[in-house]
């Protein structure tokens, strides 16, 4: 064939063109992430983003969303009021994403540990340390697995380098603190566990039922883990996200109020 005749040639055809690449991101969708309000949570619970491919074919992006576990500060989810952040930025709380309303992806409990430096922190020498973990039910089904570290204290005014707990000792404390552990829990639903969790409600019933035995001091719950959890409840886990978006206003004291106010508007 003739060089002239066909114009494609000069061209170098189309077989061998590529297709222009898409930037990734085009094909993504973004949804709110919502924290339970037991949490105390800012911005009507909304406190992360995260994004999915859209929904292409038999593929729905709502599917690629359930299941979802996203780490968080547990001072990010509480509200911080005044600007002043609690003593709670050491612990990190795991949430799943259980289901999707709208943009909102609402979540619910997943686990909870501590950071790496809060561990560091609370290592000692010349102390006995003692581990102990208990798998705790709860009230609505739900199966946790808690691990639990202590160390024993000093006492006022001693001279010794060394504080030792005996064997007898610490294998009632560690009994003591699975029975405590597993009591608590037994009381109240999910929900009613990490409010305990957040506030170290565990931690204080701890160190008193064992304050007879050994004295503790740090005592700490580092990790905390689902294990076992009933069938999802819609109906419940709306509940515990229907108070996230509320805006509350504060109620008036008027006890103190001076009789000649008035409103001038109404007068």
């Amino acid at each position: 064939m003739a060089y002239g005749k066909n114009k494609g040639l000069a061209k170098g055809g189309k077989k061998g063109q590529k297709k222009k690449q898409l930037d990734p991101f085009m094909r993504k969708v973004w949804y709110d992430i919502k924290a339970p309000s037991y949490f105390n949570g800012k911005r009507g619970g909304k406190i992360a983003k995260t994004c999915v491919t859209k929904t292409t074919g038999t593929k729905i992006e709502t599917d690629g969303l359930k299941g979802r576990i996203g780490e968080f500060n547990l001072a990010d989810l509480k509200d911080e009021g005044d600007g002043i952040r609690d003593e709670s930025n050491h612990k990190k709380v795991k949430l799943e994403v259980q289901e999707i309303q709208g943009k909102s992806c609402l979540t619910d409990f997943h686990g909870m540990s501590i950071t790496r430096d809060r561990m560091c922190y609370l290592i000692k020498k010349r102390h006995t340390l003692i581990d102990v973990t208990a798998d705790v039910k709860t009230t609505d089904g739900y199966t946790v697995r808690m691990f639990c570290i202590a160390f024993t204290k000093k006492n006022e005014g001693q001279t010794k380098c060394y504080t030792y707990a005996q064997t007898a000792q610490i294998k009632k404390m560690r009994k003591r603190m699975q029975q405590v552990m597993q009591a608590e829990a037994a009381k109240g639903q999910l929900t009613d566990l990490v409010k305990g969790l957040v506030v170290e409600k565990f931690e204080n019933a701890m160190k008193a039922a064992t304050q007879r035995i050994f004295p503790l001091d740090p005592l700490c719950i580092h990790k905390v883990k689902v294990v076992k959890k009933p069938k999802m409840d819609i109906v419940k886990l709306m509940e515990i996200h229907e108070k996230g978006g509320a805006d509350e206003g504060a109620v008036v004291d008027d006890t103190n109020q001076d009789p000649e106010a008035k409103n001038l508007l109404s007068a």
